[in-house]
């Protein structure tokens, strides 16, 4: 498959996800951490998916077999069930709509595959490897290793000076901001601790 990258608004998803066993629950939950709202189809519904209903109002749960017409209002589909003739057909049936559709034991049965994801606060970074997800989670643990909670709070810092410049009216300033502050060092100044600092004293 060939990839084009982009992040979605999580809360702007209305999520099908088809299945209820453990990689239902691991989609699911994703979904979930990115602000989505998801709907889970499946005859047998897993305890991990029931408390995650029970914890999350977004997350609603239809105990019975799929059917075409779940694919109504939904922006993204997962079929994550054990029958793989099943996961092909709603994958069929969802690109027909269409649909953004992802199918958890053949990726290229659907149109987007997801990928490993760190979070740092507004620091989202996603690894692909192939469809090979363990390559990927292990990639993108050695990531997490270096772009940790410092990142997190230097994002954070600049993007509140981002936005009070541009609500004063101020591009310019944000310019000249963002042309001192993202620099070719900007990684080692985040992890030398400095970025906070010198965000503050753009007043």
């Amino acid at each position: 498959m060939s990839g084009y990258p982009v992040v979605l608004d999580g809360e702007s998803i209305d999520a099908l996800v088809v299945g209820g066993g453990s990689v239902a629950a691991r989609k699911v939950r994703a979904l979930l951490d990115a602000g989505a709202r998801v709907r889970v189809v499946a005859p047998a519904i897993g305890e991990p998916l029931r408390a995650m209903a029970r914890a999350d109002a977004r997350c609603t749960l239809v105990e019975r077999s799929y059917e075409s017409s779940d694919l109504d209002g939904a922006t993204f589909v997962v079929a994550a069930t054990s029958d793989r003739a099943l996961n092909a057909a709603i994958a069929a049936e969802a690109r027909c709509a269409p649909r953004l559709v992802n199918v958890a034991d053949d990726p290229d049965a659907g149109n987007c595959v997801t990928v490993a994801v760190h979070r740092a606060g507004d620091l989202v970074i996603g690894v692909s490897a192939g469809g090979v997800p363990g390559a990927a989670a292990r990639i993108r643990d050695a990531i997490a290793a270096r772009f940790d909670d410092r990142y997190a709070a230097a994002l954070r810092a600049l993007a509140a000076l981002r936005r009070r410049l541009l609500a004063a009216g101020d591009r310019t300033a944000w310019q000249r901001a963002h042309d001192a502050l993202v620099g070719e060092r900007f990684c080692e100044r985040v992890e030398a601790g400095v970025v906070a600092d010198e965000v503050a004293a753009w007043r």
